[in-house]
């Protein structure tokens, strides 16, 4: 049995951690084979193929049998199809100048290879209910007298979308009313007033829901915000779409005669492709939708169509900016007429010589009802107990004698 010589074929991209190829970009990179003897060849080539693939099957669907028998029907699939090539390029990397084929060792060889992408815009890659978009690499080894081999490297395209356009900033509001019931059985109406800040945004960032729910009806009512992706698949003159949830979140039940108020209610964008708006037969697009859950009656429902792009928003970046220096000025204030901390107060010894205290003393006379107060006043600081801090709140203290009380003399010592 004949073991092939050729153990690897691979092709490695250089930013293989990148976010993906756009229009009028280089794709550099090298085509890895690995060898485990003398291996001749006759060249290795390089394609970039692109397209856009739509497929679905209708019925099933009565048929009418041949014959003129009416009565018996069969029941058919009709298979819808529609493709468009997006990008085709190739290229030879290694070719052979003679009739014996170029001799490689073995080992690894690296051949590198760079691939300009078309300047047209492309359609951003993308796999869906029926169809998708896709962008493969393939390379092909050719030998004398084996079959060509080949291995086939997925490309990933985006096609940016800039949702700091102009159309993509401004607001955009929707309102609707329903009436819960009918003829005389009508219990009151519900209405829905919604508003986004703008049109445009990319994965990771929130949408701020504005939103002003009125029950008027007799039922409880529960809202709710989801984010659709809404695919269109367009075949043969005929067209299918797919909707999903790809987010949601839930607010509180409103009970009949109240009103709710939505300022500002986050739902965060997941990871998602971004709207594909350029392609003949497949679209992407996405839309926010307020829902109100009326039991035993249609929901009410109001919806925005919303861009998922892949530039950011420039406010958004700038948001904790903004923040910052709207505040600044504020603190600068605060800090200027915050008043300076007081000085501590002079020491006694420092400002009253020993001299003049001798004589204060001195003449200060002594009687037996100051005597009395200061034991007293002695008796009240014995109770108290110092932090470890050694400093003790400032406490008036009104004390009285026998003979004080009489001449309704009031005496403060500060504890």
């Amino acid at each position: 049995m004949m073991v092939d010589s050729v153990k690897t074929l691979r092709v490695l991209f250089d930013n293989d951690q990148g976010n993906g190829y756009s229009s009028g970009e280089l794709v550099t990179g090298h085509v890895l084979i690995e060898l485990s003897a003398h291996t001749k060849i006759k060249a290795v080539q390089l394609c970039a193929k692109g397209c856009a693939r739509v497929s679905w099957f209708d019925g099933p669907r009565s048929q009418p049998c041949p014959f003129g028998l009416a009565a018996i029907t069969t029941k058919l699939l009709f298979h819808t199809f529609e493709e468009n090539q997006l990008v085709c390029l190739s290229k030879t990397l290694v070719e052979a100048t003679g009739n014996d084929g170029l001799t490689l060792e073995a080992g690894h060889h690296q051949i590198p290879f760079e691939l300009e992408l078309p300047q047209r815009p492309l359609v951003s890659s993308f796999t869906g209910k029926y169809g998708y978009v896709c962008y493969l690499v393939k390379a092909i080894l050719q030998r004398p007298f084996h079959r060509d081999q080949h291995v086939c490297r997925e490309l990933p395209i985006i096609s940016h979308v800039d949702v700091n356009s102009p159309q993509l900033v401004c607001p955009i509001s929707e309102n609707s009313e329903k009436m819960v019931g009918f003829w005389i059985f009508a219990s009151g109406p519900v209405s829905l007033n919604v508003n986004i800040e703008r049109k445009g945004y990319c994965n990771g960032q929130s949408i701020l829901i504005y939103a002003q729910i009125e029950n008027c009806c007799s039922r409880l009512v529960l809202p709710k915000a989801v984010i659709y992706q809404i695919q269109t698949y367009m075949a043969c003159g005929k067209i299918i779409r797919y909707k999903q949830v790809v987010a949601s979140v839930r607010g509180s039940p409103i009970p009949s005669g109240c009103c709710a108020t939505w300022n500002g209610k986050k739902l965060k964008i997941p990871l998602v492709s971004p709207s594909i708006l350029n392609s003949d037969i497949l679209r992407v697009e996405y839309s926010l939708a307020v829902i109100v859950q009326i039991p035993g009656a249609k929901k009410l429902k109001v919806e925005l169509p919303v861009i998922i792009g892949t530039t950011p928003c420039n406010a958004f970046g700038n948001e904790s900016l903004s923040m910052v220096s709207q505040f600044s000025p504020v603190m600068n204030w605060l800090a200027l007429s915050l008043p300076d901390p007081p000085e501590a107060p002079p020491n006694y010894a420092d400002i009253v010589s020993e001299v003049e205290r001798e004589q204060h003393v001195s003449t200060v006379p002594c009687s037996q009802q100051a005597s009395e107060l200061i034991a007293g006043a002695m008796s009240r600081l014995s109770t108290v107990k110092h932090t470890s801090l050694g400093l003790v709140p400032a406490v008036f203290s009104e004390l009285e004698s026998g003979a004080a009380a009489q001449d309704k003399a009031k005496v403060y010592i500060l504890l």
